[in-house]
């Protein structure tokens, strides 16, 4: 009992806060809350960072409290008032998620969601990285969900606060540049254009990081490949085109076998088991053929390389091939 008391105790509170919170969010006017903090002179940034704490643990969206806070405290005071708040809050989300929840979370945890959980785990900060970098994952539902996994607090905390850093800063400025219209300042133009420019930045990061962590391609060329067809293990060439494609006009490497790309991922066991070495994916050109090298390289292959220009390059060199139709 006394074990648990202190957590119920938290959980209670947190429990009001939510229910406070989600019963009286029209009470929440961003007007109201920027001419009460300005009325409280220099504890206004603490007691803003206070509120911000509070309401990313309670579920409400942190969006108005950083154009809040740029309004408030301008673009500079601003975004560190709203980073150190942010990061502060989703910290205690996270304490909460891990220290009151995690065990009963992981009794009730589905295949789906343990699945999830271990992924994160093995991708650590990168995934932390990932989901501040990108502002389109829910912020306060990810600060629980990530303290449900054996992350270090440290590492999460300290990844959060580099990572969160470009969103703050972007959302402050445009805060700050709203405030400048209202009041018909010129350079709010000038503040609006360099926040709307690091979202802009920001979108693209998905897309960098998929990019960064794709696995490099490794090429095979069709004439080295021709040379050393008979030495190579005829299990090795896997020709991950369709079945029809396989036996169809450009026909198929001899020796080869065909695993189409949306069947390769079932076999990944099978090929395992067959003790397969250096394997060289094949298809019409060599789009399908390197996403299933990638694949492959995920799960742990090695020397596994692509075929450069596929079954179409093969054919028009005019080097044999086997089941071809007309």
């Amino acid at each position: 009992m006394r074990r648990w008391l202190p957590r119920v105790a938290v959980l209670v509170f947190v429990a009001v806060v939510i229910i406070w919170a989600a019963t009286n969010r029209e009470q929440l006017d961003p007007a109201a809350i920027d001419s009460w903090i300005r009325d409280l002179g220099i504890l206004g940034p603490v007691v803003f960072a206070l509120l911000y704490i509070a309401a990313t643990v309670a579920f409400l969206p942190g969006l108005i409290f950083s154009l809040l806070g740029g309004a408030l405290f301008g673009p500079v005071w601003g975004s560190l008032i709203n980073l150190v708040a942010a990061t502060l809050g989703a910290s205690l989300a996270f304490v909460v998620a891990r220290y009151l929840v995690q065990d009963w979370a992981a009794e009730k945890a589905g295949g789906r969601l343990r699945r999830m959980i271990t992924g994160v785990e093995s991708e650590g900060w990168r995934f932390i990285a990932l989901v501040r970098l990108v502002p389109l994952f829910p912020f306060n539902l990810t600060n629980y969900a990530l303290g449900l996994t054996r992350i270090p607090l440290g590492t999460y905390m300290l990844t959060s606060f580099i990572c969160m850093a470009p969103g703050a800063v972007a959302f402050t400025w445009l805060g700050h540049a709203g405030k400048e219209a209202l009041e018909g300042n010129s350079a709010s133009i000038q503040y609006g254009l360099l926040a709307l420019g690091l979202l802009a930045v920001i979108a693209f990061v998905p897309r960098l990081f998929k990019q960064m962590r794709k696995a490099p391609t490794m090429w095979t060329e069709a004439d080295a490949l021709h040379a050393k067809l008979d030495s190579i293990k005829g299990d090795s060439l896997i020709d991950v085109r369709g079945p029809d494609e396989f036996t169809g006009p450009l026909g198929h490497i001899v020796g080869s076998v065909n695993i189409p790309l949306d069947a390769l991922e079932g076999k990944i066991q099978a090929l395992r088991d067959s003790g397969l070495e250096a394997p060289v994916m094949i298809c019409l050109t060599d789009k399908r053929s390197a996403a299933a090298a990638e694949m492959l390289t995920k799960q742990g292959f090695t020397n596994v390389t692509v075929l450069r220009g596929g079954m179409k390059n093969w054919n028009e060199l005019g080097f044999a091939v086997a089941g071809k139709t007309n």
